[in-house]
């Protein structure tokens, strides 16, 4: 049921996964084509924020922090996922896996490379206030518009 706690809570992850993605860019290899990294990176946000957020909104505050953490912590879980299974896909079409095993197994092993060049403070702490904050926002807008 659409209603303006998952509006909210999808607009602000897809606002954090804009902001986030701009922080990563310059933190990936020179020459890396990123084409529509960011905007994959916001449609993420947009459907974790309604699935995952939206619906648990109203709890009071302390579940508040805890929806905006857990939904920061889906957003990168699935952004991880597609971005390495993007990447699995553009290295299979150069014949770089033996077979489909070795490349459904690459894609695992391209997000923990992926998650470990992100792991820097300032973007650490971007994703926990950011996803405070849209924790924040959507007990908000529960409470204000329901």
């Amino acid at each position: 049921m659409p209603d303006a706690a998952r509006l909210v809570a999808a607009l602000s992850l897809a606002l954090l996964a804009f902001i986030v993605s701009g922080q990563i860019i310059p933190l990936m290899p020179e020459g890396m084509d990123f084409g529509y990294f960011t905007w994959i990176n916001m449609g993420i946000g947009i459907v974790c924020g309604w699935v995952i957020m939206g619906k648990r909104a109203g709890r009071g505050i302390t579940a508040a922090i805890n929806n905006g953490i857990t939904g920061m912590v889906a957003l990168v879980f699935w952004g991880l996922f597609v971005q390495g299974t993007y990447e699995m896909i553009r290295l299979s079409m150069r014949h770089r896996y033996d077979g489909p095993f070795e490349a459904v197994a690459a894609i695992f092993e391209i997000g923990i490379k992926y998650g470990t060049i992100i792991m820097v403070p300032h973007v650490i702490l971007t994703l926990l206030i950011g996803g405070i904050l849209a924790g924040f926002a959507t007990e908000y807008a529960w409470r204000t518009w329901r």
